[in-house]
This record gives structure tokens, C-alpha cells and sequence, in this order.
């Protein structure tokens, strides 16, 4: 169930043991990074009541006739929430049908926590947790923390923190006391995105607009080259990837929008949804929503591709190793990890979908520290959990070391 490794039960301690916090747990986990083995980002869409221990035996529902029936709740440890998608779910993905009520349904607190190998909180960045806050809960694209990563090239160690909500990218101190760059135009998207229909058939949710050189359509994901040069995965909305100079200074753009689900050519994209680089200046994109990588030259000509398999399979991460593999990490389809070569290559998968400790509901970001243990950020299962590699396990088993070249720990 668990590949090659063993679960870390408890990692992090629950929520609930901090003050005030009685009763609550984590929401939708968006993102996670391991700058070392004792400071671990976490970050999410606010708190959730804990329903893990319910006393109620049953509730009282009404059929479709007007009938008014009772259904059992499951036993203790048993009950089973969607912590991104639904009525009562964290804020950030709702739908018009979302009836969440703040200080009841939900808290938007702790977005961002750091946390020690023993699953301690080290740090508490909630001074920042109102500028991630949606505008509107009950509309997409008006806030929230969609992944959480810092540059192996950047001494400094800043943090950056890619709000997909507010069109915008955060960049803190790697203390988090300053907040020292925004790149985007928050709740601006691009005028291309405006003008055209979005992924799922329907306009942009974002209805102010501006120029495409400051403004984004839902970014998702980061990576950089060696210089600094970084390149952001744009989006949900948008259908391009945008370069950026060292200091964020726009470069180009390139990408157009495809027919979801069934686009072959190349350069066309439906959800661009994670990035990376190699060795070679070479870019890597998840097309998520054709279930496919594309891979570029850093200027944006098209190399290869290669396809992730049919079916219900949806690719939320991808990361390159220090030993140029491509791991990813399926979300909802087959909730598995996937090992590529840069060739795509299907080397090694592992992984099970279930509730319990160990298994993968919605794994939306992972991140690897320099002992070789594996954090993962669910979404819908809401949580973060840590695997520590089994005794003896074979390396190639393994979900590798990242580059680390401008720090270390």
C-alpha cells in the first residue's frame, strides 16, 4: 500500500492540541515543502471542524419524494469527508451550493504553518492568513494558497506562495516577517483569459482584465533554471507558460488553448496544473487536462511528449529529481505516484486510495528532505502526511532528492 516506505502516524500532531483549537482540524492541504528534515511548510485552505470521533448514531435526511428518513453515521474513525469539494468543505473551491459558515463550518486560519520532524509547529505565519482569504467563498477564483515552494538556486531561501485565486504570486522572507515581492495583478486575469471560454466551458470567473505581460489566468505552479530564471504554469484559466527574468521581469509566453480532454498538438494546453526543469534548460509541463507532459526548450519550442494513460487519471504534481526522474502524483483517477525517465517511460507506481494513514486521497504537492522523507499535502483527504523510507529499501524505489545547489538545509 505504502511502496517502500512506512507512514509516520501523527506527523504532524493534530490541530486540535493547540489553543482554542479543540475540535478542529485541517482543511484542504494544498501544498507542502520540506526545506529540511525539522522545517516542513504546510499550507491550506483553513481549518475544519473534526468529525473523525462522531457521537451521533444517525441523521435525519429528506428522499426526493419529501419523505423524511434516518441514515446511520459510521463509528468512531470512520466518517469520510471531501475536505476541498462540497457544502461544508474548506472555502477556495466552492460552487453557488457552498453554505459553509465561517466560525462554524470553517476557520481561515493557519494557511501557512511550519512544522519539525516530530510534527511540532515551529512557526505560525497567520499574520498572513487574510491575504490569501477568498473575497467570496462561494465563487472560484477570489482567493486562496494553491501550492507552497522555495528555489533550489536561491540562497535566500525565500518562500514563494502561488495564490491562484487572486492572480497572484507571493514571495516571503524564509522567516515569513516580510512579504517581499507580489508578481501578478490581484483579481486580474488576462485579456486573452477574458475573452476566451475558460477549461470547463464557461467564462473567465475573473472579470476584471489587463495586459498578459501583469497579469495571470489562474497560475499553478513554479519552476526555475540555475540564473533564476523562473517559469510559472498558467492555469486553471489560462493555457500558456509565462517566463520570467531572476527579479520577475516578464519575458515571454507561450501556449494556446486546446480541445480538453482530447488535444494532441502541440502547444495546446487545458489546465496546465505543475512544471519543472532539467539539467539540460529543458521544461516540462503537466497538461493536465490532456493527461499528457509536454516538454519545451527554455524559449518555448516544442521537444517531445508523452502521455500519461486514458481513463479517469489526473496528474496534480510533478517533480524532477536531482537524478533527472519524473515523479507524479495522480490526485483522482488512480491516487497513485508515478516514476518516468525523461523519455516517459513508465519505470515503478505505488500508492492505494484510502482514508487511513498511509493511503492517497487527492495528493496535490509532495516534497522530499535531505533524509529521504517523503511529506505529502491532500487535498480532498485533508491532511499532510510524512512517509519515512523503509530499512533496506532500494533507492530507484524511492522518490528521489530534488536539486539542491544554492543551500543545502
Amino acid at each position: 500500500m505504502t511502496g517502500y516506505y512506512d507512514v509516520v502516524k501523527d506527523w504532524p500532531k493534530p490541530l486540535s492540541q493547540l489553543p482554542n483549537h479543540k475540535g478542529w482540524t485541517w482543511g484542504a492541504v494544498q501544498g507542502v515543502f520540506a526545506q529540511n528534515p525539522n522545517r516542513i511548510f504546510v499550507a491550506m485552505r483553513g481549518e475544519l471542524p473534526d468529525v473523525s470521533n462522531l457521537k451521533t448514531k444517525s441523521v435525519e435526511v429528506e428522499t426526493e419524494d419529501g419523505r423524511t428518513v434516518r441514515l446511520p453515521v459510521p463509528g468512531r474513525g470512520m466518517y469520510v469527508r471531501n475536505a476541498s469539494v462540497g457544502l461544508y468543505s474548506s472555502p477556495g473551491e466552492a460552487t453557488d451550493q457552498f453554505v459553509g459558515e465561517e466560525g462554524k463550518d470553517y476557520r481561515w486560519e493557519h494557511i501557512i504553518t511550519v512544522f519539525d520532524g516530530q510534527g511540532n509547529l515551529i512557526e505560525d505565519w497567520t499574520q498572513w492568513d487574510s491575504l490569501f482569504k477568498p473575497d467570496n467563498p462561494k465563487v472560484l477564483a477570489q482567493g486562496r494558497i494553491h501550492k507552497i515552494l522555495i528555489s533550489p538556486y536561491d540562497p535566500e531561501k525565500r518562500v514563494w506562495a502561488i495564490d491562484d485565486g487572486h492572480q497572484v504570486i507571493h514571495v516571503f522572507s524564509n522567516d515569513g516577517k516580510k512579504l517581499l515581492q507580489t508578481i501578478g495583478t490581484r483579481n486580474t486575469t488576462t485579456e486573452r483569459n477574458a475573452k476566451m471560454t475558460g477549461n470547463t466551458g464557461r467564462p473567465s470567473l475573473t472579470k476584471k482584465s489587463g495586459p498578459s505581460n501583469a497579469t495571470f489566468g489562474r497560475q499553478t505552479d513554479i519552476a526555475w533554471l540555475p540564473d533564476g530564471t523562473f517559469f510559472v504554469a498558467d492555469g486553471y484559466e489560462e493555457t500558456r507558460v509565462v517566463k520570467f527574468d531572476k527579479n520577475g521581469k516578464f519575458l515571454m509566453a507561450w501556449g494556446e488553448r486546446g480541445e480538453q480532454g482530447k488535444e494532441m498538438r502541440p502547444n495546446y494546453f487545458n489546465t496546465p496544473h505543475g512544471i519543472v526543469t532539467d539539467n539540460q534548460r529543458r521544461v516540462y509541463i503537466n497538461d493536465r487536462g490532456n493527461r499528457r507532459i509536454q516538454v519545451f526548450d527554455e524559449n518555448g519550442k516544442f521537444l517531445a511528449q508523452w502521455y500519461l494513460g486514458d481513463g479517469p487519471t489526473a496528474t496534480y504534481h510533478i517533480y524532477m529529481t536531482a537524478d533527472q526522474h519524473v515523479w507524479a502524483s495522480d490526485g483522482h483517477g488512480n491516487f497513485k505516484f508515478y516514476k518516468y525517465d525523461l523519455t516517459g517511460k513508465l519505470l515503478f507506481t505505488w500508492g492505494t486510495m484510502m482514508p487511513e494513514p498511509g493511503g492517497l486521497w487527492g495528493t496535490h504537492q509532495f516534497s522530499v528532505d535531505q533524509d529521504g522523507n517523503l511529506y505529502t499535502a491532500e487535498v480532498w483527504g485533508g491532511r499532510p502526511q510524512m512517509f519515512r523510507p523503509k530499512r533496506g529499501a532500494p533507492s530507484e524505489f524511492l522518490i528521489g532528492q530534488p536539486v539542491r545547489a544554492a543551500w543545502k538545509d
